[in-house]
Formats: C-alpha cells, structure tokens, sequence
C-alpha cells in the first residue's frame, strides 16, 4: 500500500467510499491517470463517467481558469450570475419543449433527483412515486426511499410503487407482464395519490441493464394518461454517452423531466432538472444549497456541453462504443468467464461468471479481476445486485489505442482468472459494494 494510500485511509471518512483496489492517483491527462507510484492507468471507469471529457481537457482548464479568475459570486441562491445563467439556457436546449421549461442547478445526481421528486410532489399534491428494482437514484435520505438498489438499506417511501425493471433477471417478468403489474397497482392505490415515475434509461449501478424496445414508452403512456410525472435519470448514461445527446431518444418518446449530472461538469461537482415552469416555480427557498449554481462549476458545464457539439462526441461514443464492444464481444468468444456484454454507445456492461473460474462465487471473481486488472495497469469498477458487472463508462474522448491497449490488458486478466492465477484473498479487505 502507498503513502497516499495510507494516509487516505487515516484521514478521510470510510463513509464516503466504495474502494475495490489500493488506487491512490496524482494526476490525469485524456483517459489515462497517474498513479502516485508512476504508472499510468487507462480509466475504463472514467470516474464512474464524472469525467465526460477525460482528465485535463483544454477547454475544460481555460473555462474553468478564467471562471475562478473572476468569480460571478459563488452561487444562484441570492443573486443571479452570468455563467450559470447562460448554463441554463443552454441546457434548454437540451431539452426542447414547446411549453414554459426552467432549470434547478445543484452539485450532483442525488441532490438533483432529491429536488425533482420533492418539486413533483408539492406541484401535483400527490405523494406516491413509482420507482425500479436495482435502481440507483442517489444517497439522500429522499433518494434512497425511492431507490431500488440492494445497497441502499434505508427505509423505503410508504407510497412507492417499486417494479421490476425490464430484462434485469432471467427469471423476472417479461415488459409487459411488469406494465400490467403497474395497472394494478394503479388501481388498487389509485392513480391519483402518484406523483411522478422515476426510472433510468438504461439501468446502471443495476448492472448496465437495456430494457427492451417499447418498453419505456409504453409506460410513460400509462403515467401521462393519469397525470404522472415521468422524471427520466441520464446521471450516469445521458449527454452523448449512449451515442445520442440524451439517452431518452432511443426510446421514441420525451420524458416531463430530465436530470443530468456526473459528467455534465466533467468532473466538477455540477447537476441539473429541467422540467415543466409549473412544477420547477412550485415553490421558493424549497430546495437550495449555498453553492447551488456556483459560476466556476457552471463554466465547466458549458465547456462540456459545446464540447460535445465542436467534437462530435455522440457521434464518437457510438463510433467508439462500437469497437470496444466488438472487441469485448470478441474477447467473449475465448473468455467463458465473460458471461454477457450490453450496453449502447460508452456505456457498457461486462457480466463475470465465477462458475468458469477458480473462485468461488461471481462477486468474488469480479472482485480478483478488478484488482488485478488495476495492478496491470487498467481501472473498471463492477456494477449489479450481485457485483459481478464490469460497468465501462471511459470518457468519451478515449482514444482507439487507448481502447485496444485496454483490451489487451483486460484480455491477460480474464487469462489469469481462469487459469487461477489470481488470489482471491487480495481484494478482501476492500468492501466494495
């Protein structure tokens, strides 16, 4: 273990952690870290696809440079500033609507969808939400009543309606089988008490799951026939990420609210709602933070956003998706232990079978391969209610030699894994999920 790394673990909070491997990093440039002992890391993880843009792009560092030269204050809460302003008003356009749209600007995916859920529950005066199984809405005491995910063990809301989500277990019930379980349940709380359905595009810390087709817009006809919120989470997979700007588009319909984060700051604390004017203007002093559209922070968001447009990087993440899934898929082909690939786009999940390896359960094989694959110079971390899914977010910028050195370092992994080359005692002392 390092210096940094000990010194890590005596003075900072193991409540704030989800460590797989001794990682302790002094700096970064495109998809690649530097650890502190020298060697370079290619981040498949991409800071849990924070880092939109990889480490230390140009137009991250001069936006952000000259925000913090000249500070436009430090936040919304009683005053308006040009950047974070001019952030809203782009991210309209995100999100185009031909009905009043307003923005809420805040630090991340928790305190953005914890906003979005009080803000539908005040506007409609209805309390219940529909949420899914395995899903991961964010750390909040309001986030976690709502989440499904098996590590978020707080209570969960009285009036949450909570489905399976699509594809997520063989086993499970098939999409429409789970929309006729929502009619009744519809019918036996009454439609009329439900606020708003929060839901993932595609499901990721529940272990990168794609629902199949229809499926999300056959619900969203369900929750607007009734009046029901439809407040889509793109945290994690929106912003070009699936090779489209949101996620959303791949499923032929709009959502009433969106919310953004993770990489929308490209690696600064930055999150956003947009929604309908009547829902986001429902109430003042309702869900604010002193730092709530910092200008620095803001800067960030604009530098990212233009430079998905100047780069072309939706059309990049399918182009480059593409070719780190075929070559997973080829990897699958020699790789027993490679139970599954999905995804869209730089957005994809790898399912480990331990059955194929030595040890002796599929979290504990993901457990070995992770920290093995870190000590050969590659970082992925696992996803899923099992933590068996490798979930690759890298940035969108990653390069083809980047992706194929990634490859050949995943490759000599899952080698050794199945060759029983990896101790599975290593990883122990690293809780993980």
């Amino acid at each position: 273990m390092s210096d940094l790394y000990a010194r890590d673990s005596a003075a900072i909070a193991g409540l704030q952690k989800l460590r797989f491997f001794p990682q302790a990093v002094v700096g970064g440039k495109g998809a690649t870290l530097e650890a502190d002992d020298g060697r370079s890391l290619i981040d498949l993880s991409g800071a849990w696809g924070a880092a939109s843009l990889g480490y230390g792009h140009p137009a991250l560092v001069a936006a952000v440079t000259a925000a913090i030269a000249n500070p436009a204050g430090a936040s919304v809460l009683s005053s308006a500033n040009g950047p974070a302003l001019a952030l809203a008003e782009r991210l309209l356009k995100v999100f185009p609507s031909d009905q009043p749209q307003k923005v809420w600007l805040g630090h991340s995916g928790s305190d953005a969808n914890e906003a979005a859920i009080r803000a539908a529950r005040r506007a409609t005066g209805r309390s219940g939400i529909i949420g899914f199984a395995g899903a991961y809405h964010g750390c909040t005491i309001g986030t976690m009543a709502v989440s499904g995910h098996p590590t978020l063990a707080s209570d969960k809301a009285a009036d949450l309606i909570q489905l399976p989500y699509p594809g997520a277990s063989a086993e499970g019930p098939d999409a429409d089988s789970i929309l006729e379980l929502l009619m009744q349940r519809l019918r036996e709380v009454g439609p009329e008490t439900i606020a708003a359905c929060i839901f993932e595009p595609i499901l990721a810390d529940g272990g990168l799951i794609v629902p199949p087709a229809g499926f999300l817009a056959k619900l969203d006809a369900i929750c607007r026939a009734h009046g029901i919120l439809m407040i889509c989470d793109e945290v994690k997979v929106g912003l070009a990420r699936t090779g489209r700007l949101n996620a959303y588009e791949h499923e032929g319909f709009r959502p009433d609210m969106l919310i953004l984060g993770k990489g929308l700051g490209g690696g600064l604390p930055l999150s956003a709602v947009i929604g309908p004017d009547w829902v986001m203007d429902c109430a003042t002093a309702f869900a604010m933070q002193t730092l709530h559209g910092n200008p620095v922070c803001a800067a960030a968001g604009l530098a990212v956003l233009a430079t998905i447009d100047a780069e072309s990087l939706s059309t990049e993440a399918t182009r480059k998706g593409d070719l780190l899934k075929a070559g997973l898929l080829e990897l699958a082909s020699r790789h027993p232990s490679m139970a599954e690939v999905r995804g869209r786009g730089l957005a994809i999940g790898v399912e480990i079978k331990g059955a194929e390896t030595p040890l002796e359960s599929d979290a504990t094989a993901t457990a070995g391969l992770m920290f093995h694959a870190h000590s050969m110079g590659l970082v992925a971390y696992c996803v899923g209610p099992n933590s068996n899914v490798l979930e690759l977010t890298p940035p969108l910028t990653i390069t083809e030699d980047e992706i194929a050195q990634a490859l050949k370092l995943l490759d000599a992994a899952l080698t050794d894994l199945e060759a029983g080359r990896i101790d599975g005692k290593a990883s122990a002392d690293f809780a993980g999920w």
